[in-house]
């Protein structure tokens, strides 16, 4: 048996197994950001708005340091079949994260502009919250099924960002109604729009990751095609 193969064969899956990691290190950092955003958003402070905006680089941080390992992996150790597909994957999966981020950040900058000013009405955070939950288990889901490689529980996640979707047109056309009825509620309205809108396009980044876990345990692309195709793919 050729030790300096097996050495070298255990470091390589080390390696691939820190990236792993740090992918699920980065999600747990995205998902308090989320959820310190929304809270800032409903309570209106002022403070914890700047210190999600503030952490923002953080993200951007581990983004840059994953991606230039995945980088240093490729270029040393010329991975091929489901490794290469793990390092790719990895490298899609902190850019959906680092977009997640930026979102949350967007929402924190949002609530700060929200609660600066004093409203005729105060806006109603019912439907948000709702929306926002269904938005961090979404994220939540499709980490946890990157660290089990989890197809079935993959296709879930694709199935849930239905429902956000849903929850996102709903608020729209409630806000619809609500401007309306009182031209007064336009500007707060299309403010918590932004924040709905950022909170569809973090289930859409989750989706994205999901995604990538059926692309790295079947080796198939279902990105860009329907459901019944996808959960087709991951029952193979």
């Amino acid at each position: 048996m050729n030790t300096e193969h097996t050495h070298t064969s255990k470091q390589f899956d080390a390696e691939l197994e820190n990236l792993r990691s740090r992918v699920l290190q980065m999600g747990g950092f995205v998902e308090q950001q989320i959820s310190l955003a929304v809270d800032a958003l409903t309570s209106g402070d002022l403070e914890l708005c700047a210190s999600v905006v503030g952490n923002d680089h953080k993200v951007n941080a581990m983004e840059v340091g994953i991606d230039e390992d995945c980088s240093t992996i490729i270029a040393r150790r010329q991975p091929t079949a489901s490794d290469l597909r793990l390092v790719i994957a990895v490298i899609k999966t902190i850019t959906d994260l680092e977009r997640i981020g930026d979102e949350a950040a967007k929402i924190a900058r949002m609530a700060k502009l929200i609660n600066s000013v004093d409203r005729v009405q105060q806006p109603r955070y019912v439907e948000i919250r709702r929306m926002a939950s269904l938005a961090l288990e979404m994220l939540r889901k499709s980490l946890d099924c990157f660290a089990r490689l989890d197809v079935s529980g993959s296709a879930e996640v694709v199935r849930t960002d239905q429902h956000v979707d849903d929850e996102f047109r709903a608020i729209l056309r409630q806000l619809i109604t609500f401007m309306m009825e009182d031209p007064r509620t336009i500007t707060t309205a299309l403010e918590i729009v932004w924040v709905a809108r950022a909170l569809e396009r973090m289930g859409d980044h989750s989706k994205n990751m999901a995604e990538q876990v059926i692309y790295i345990v079947k080796g198939t692309d279902v990105r860009h095609t329907n459901f019944e195709d996808v959960e087709r793919q991951a029952s193979r």
